[in-house]
């Protein structure tokens, strides 16, 4: 086992070199998953006893206090602040996120009430990650955030960054495959279906405080797989995005874009002219 030591000598001393104290992966998943069982508790959970729902709140905090720890040296404030200032905010929170099942609750009509959409929706749950980590990123909270949001991104293949600022009745139908990027804007009642994009036309380092991603005005539709990119792109009020579209600048207010192509239909087939193909 003489290896093992030796193995472990030299990453002590890597690590002496290059130090790194971060939250843990798994706290920040269990810090989610308790925030969402908080402001939407199952009925096997839920209780009306003001001890009960007391109960909740003060494990939420504490969780939040223990992520917060590692990172104690590069925070503004003392961590009983900041604690104490995100559990104030989480009813603005969770009224935004009945905004958003409301949404979604009018829009899909798959959906049959809002408890289907609040437990079973992913972008749903998309949603409710970016409220509740797009806090932290107002508090100039670092790391934590992004973990919150790569938690939900491999649990539903959406991708929202907590800087992103996100307006009142956001809709994601599906999900999978959508990307919004840290500098992007959307206003209200906003609706994007899966594999779309709102990224940067560049990536350069040197742009990380400018404005990269669009801007999308309010009553916007945007639908599956359309890429929208670049921080001075502007996508007009009440304007539909069709599937599949690449816009790198600005789109009027009621304006329809869409990708043009030709499909071909044969109605009928003259056996005669059938191409025999063999693999």
């Amino acid at each position: 086992m003489n290896y093992l030591a030796k193995v472990m000598e030299e990453l002590q001393a890597s690590r002496e070199i290059n130090e790194l104290d971060l939250p843990s992966r798994d706290l920040t998943q269990t810090f989610v998953e308790e925030a969402m069982n908080t402001l939407f508790p199952i009925s096997a959970r839920r209780s009306k006893s003001h001890c009960a729902q007391e109960a909740l709140l003060i494990q939420l905090e504490t969780h939040l206090k223990l992520l917060l720890l590692p990172v104690k040296e590069e925070l503004n404030k003392p961590i009983d602040d900041l604690s104490k200032q995100f559990m104030l905010n989480l009813p603005k929170v969770y009224k935004a996120l009945l905004l958003d099942a409301q949404a979604i609750q009018d829009f899909d009509p798959a959906a049959r009430n809002l408890g289907e959409v609040i437990v079973s929706y992913p972008g749903f749950f998309a949603i409710m990650v970016y409220r509740l980590s797009h806090e932290l990123y107002l508090a100039n909270i670092p790391i934590i955030p992004r973990l919150m949001s790569e938690y939900a991104h491999s649990k539903t293949g959406i991708d929202i960054h907590p800087g992103a600022r996100i307006g009142e009745s956001f809709f994601i139908d599906h999900g999978t495959g959508v990307v919004i990027g840290e500098t992007a804007i959307i206003k209200h009642h906003v609706k994007i279906y899966q594999g779309v994009t709102l990224g940067a036309l560049q990536v350069k380092k040197s742009l990380a405080k400018k404005k990269r991603h669009p801007t999308v005005e309010d009553n916007v539709i945007i639908y599956s797989n359309a890429t929208i990119l670049g921080g001075e792109t502007i996508i007009g009020r009440n304007s539909v995005i069709g599937g599949n579209v690449w816009l790198t600048s600005s789109v009027d207010s009621n304006s329809l874009a869409y990708h043009s192509h030709k499909i071909k239909v044969r109605s009928s087939i003259n056996e005669n002219n059938i191409i025999d193909f063999q693999i």
